[in-house]
């Protein structure tokens, strides 16, 4: 199978226990289509929680190593982070680096789901205690009308 980007034979590699296909050239990646969700576990397992991975679809510069069909490309998970996949599910082309800010953004989403919960937690408290105005709010409120 040959680089989508500059045509050069991949090479197998294992990056993070996965079988993936390296350009030794442009240092892209490769990834099987079931591959990418494998890649996102190692920061974030939880798929209900990883939410949804295309926005902004259009049509890639680049074809399929497998088919030769042309791409499609998408922004990952609402981020600017423009990733390659072949629409007849063969798989994923990452540039050099990508996949390093791919895991970066599953860190990232982990760290705002924790804070979003924490915030819940905290609001729920807030409304079990009674969820109203202090008492000096109050007070102040009968004078100022």
């Amino acid at each position: 199978m040959n680089c989508p980007r500059c045509d050069v034979a991949l090479d197998e590699k294992k990056y993070k226990d996965i079988d993936i296909d390296h350009c030794p050239q442009c240092k892209g990646l490769w990834l099987d289509f079931h591959e990418l969700d494998q890649l996102e576990d190692h920061a974030m397992d939880e798929d209900d929680s990883k939410g949804m991975i295309e926005y902004a679809r259009r049509e890639s510069d680049i074809s399929c190593p497998h088919c030769n069909e042309v791409m499609e490309t998408f922004n990952y998970r609402a981020h600017d982070l423009p990733i390659d996949h072949c629409k007849n599910e063969h798989g994923y082309w990452l540039d050099e680096g990508e996949e390093k800010k791919v895991l970066e953004i599953m860190r990232q989403r982990i760290k705002d789901l924790k804070r979003s919960s924490s915030a819940q937690e905290s609001w729920a408290k807030f409304l079990e205690r009674g969820g109203t105005r202090s008492f000096l709010t109050k007070v102040k409120d009968l004078f100022s009308g």
